[in-house]
């Protein structure tokens, strides 16, 4: 067994498919193939079921998954403290998506950091399926985002909820025109808004971050919907706009984290993102 195995074993579960893992990998197919059916022999059950909708663990393979993500965080642990330095006693990754890092997560990182000073802390970016995907592998402690899924070994857990409100730079103009964008905020906004607009055609612009949908409207006028908290200081300035009669829909935001650890650590940064989020939350409904 070696970790390239342990690797590749994670991959697939993560992705539910050999091809999708070569690609992750950026190996053959046949390399995983071969990788996974060694990993099989050395421990002498099979872990996985192939068929046509992909691959799937079997019993022996979902035992095995919290170790092989514990063997993998543990060589990843190695590295990090090896070239760490002596003043911190561990570290943390952190990823999330962009959006929560707009304003928000930096002010919560900086308020860890003073509570935490000899905790190294590494801050990423990554939408949902990658971020899921690098928990379930161990490389992320903590993942922010707001359309997780649910994995064995991974605790969910709700912070707080966006208000997404629909900002537009011509207030003057008719709602909906050409220069809308809809921005893709996962499934739960797409049943929301379908819901309220149940005959609005497929928009001319569609982005996948909020962010780019700012720059867009801002650079060539238009419409989306975006959370208030980041578009306040355009609000403000009087850049942005609320459509009038417009809805407001909830996002909610969750943390996403190992269900067993014994990192003493990660439980104290997750104790203080549950205490900032509840903060967040006061300060939004009071």
């Amino acid at each position: 067994m070696d970790i390239e195995q342990i690797r590749t074993f994670l991959s697939v579960a993560a992705n539910g498919s050999f091809q999708e893992a070569a690609n992750r990998l950026y190996v053959t197919q046949s390399t995983v193939s071969m990788r996974i059916q060694r990993l099989e022999e050395h421990l002498r059950v099979p872990l996985f079921v192939r068929n046509r909708s992909g691959a799937h663990l079997t019993q022996q393979g979902r035992r095995f998954l919290k170790h092989a993500k514990s063997m993998l965080l543990t060589l990843e642990q190695a590295k990090h403290d090896i070239g760490l330095p002596s003043r911190f006693r561990a570290s943390i990754t952190v990823g999330a998506r962009i959006a929560l890092w707009e304003t928000m997560l930096p002010r919560w990182i900086g308020e860890i950091r003073a509570s935490l000073p000899d905790v190294s802390l590494r801050c990423e970016i990554g939408f949902e399926e990658d971020l899921m995907r690098r928990l379930i592998e161990g490389t992320v402690d903590i993942g922010m985002m707001y359309a997780p899924q649910h994995s064995p070994g991974l605790k969910v857990e709700h912070l707080f909820d966006e208000t997404l409100v629909l900002l537009t730079t011509r207030p003057n103009d008719p709602w909906p025109g050409d220069d809308y964008i809809y921005v893709d905020w996962g499934p739960e906004f797409y049943a929301q808004h379908s819901g309220f607009y149940p005959d609005m055609e497929r928009p001319a612009q569609v982005v996948n971050i909020g962010w780019l949908g700012i720059q867009l409207i801002l650079s060539n006028g238009g419409s989306c919907f975006l959370p208030i908290r980041m578009a306040e200081s355009f609000v403000w300035a009087r850049r942005l706009h609320r459509v009038p009669g417009s809805p407001e829909f909830k996002l909610p935001s969750y943390m996403v984290y190992p269900l067993d650890t014994d990192s003493a650590v990660l439980t104290q940064v997750l104790g203080n993102l549950r205490r900032l989020a509840a903060i967040e939350r006061q300060a939004r409904y009071s």
